[in-house]
C-alpha cells in the first residue's frame, strides 16, 4: 500500500462531497447536519486550509495507491491537538495504518505531547482506543453535542 497525505486543496469537490455525504460514514459524524454540496465543500476546504496557515498544522487528504481514502489527521480543539480519521468505506481496512502514519507525524513531526480523540457516547469504541494506549481524558462539548475524551501521551 502506497499512502500519500496530500492537502485538501488538491482533492476534486465531487469526492469530498461524496465521502461526507456517504450514509455509512455520516452515521459516525454527529457533527454532519444538512446537505453538503459545493457551497459547504468549498467552506469546508476553506476552513481546513485555514488551520493550516493559523496553526502550523491541520488535516489532509489521504491518498491509497494513488486513490482518495478520506481525510484526516490533527485538528486544533482548544489547547489539543485532535486526532480525525474520515475515510470513505471501501478504505477502512486501513485505517490503523493511516492512523500509524497521523501519529508518526503528529509525534515526530509535529512534537505534540499528546493528542486527543473525541467520541460520541453512542459510538461505542472506548475499547478500541484503550488498546491503542488512549486514557479517558473528560468530556466536551462542540457544538451543543457531547462528546467523551480520549488522551494519548507520545512514547518519548
Amino acid at each position: 500500500m502506497q499512502l500519500d497525505f496530500r492537502r485538501l486543496g488538491e482533492v476534486a469537490p465531487g469526492d469530498i462531497i461524496a465521502l461526507m455525504n456517504d450514509p455509512r460514514v455520516r452515521k459516525h459524524m454527529p457533527l454532519a447536519r444538512g446537505e453538503f454540496g459545493p457551497a459547504e465543500c468549498a467552506s469546508f476546504v476553506d476552513g481546513k486550509e485555514a488551520l493550516w496557515r493559523e496553526h502550523g498544522y491541520g488535516p489532509w487528504a489521504f491518498f491509497v495507491d494513488g486513490e482518495f481514502a478520506g481525510w484526516g489527521g490533527m485538528q486544533p480543539e482548544g489547547d489539543d491537538a485532535d486526532l480525525a480519521l474520515i475515510l470513505r468505506p471501501e478504505f477502512w481496512g486501513h485505517g490503523r495504518e493511516v492512523y500509524e502514519a497521523v501519529l508518526a507525524r503528529a509525534f515526530d513531526e509535529f512534537g505534540f505531547a499528546s493528542v486527543t480523540v473525541l467520541l460520541p457516547p453512542t459510538r461505542g469504541r472506548a475499547h478500541a482506543l484503550a488498546r491503542l494506549g488512549f486514557v479517558p481524558d473528560g468530556e466536551t462539548d462542540v457544538w451543543g453535542e457531547r462528546f467523551l475524551r480520549f488522551r494519548l501521551h507520545a512514547r518519548r
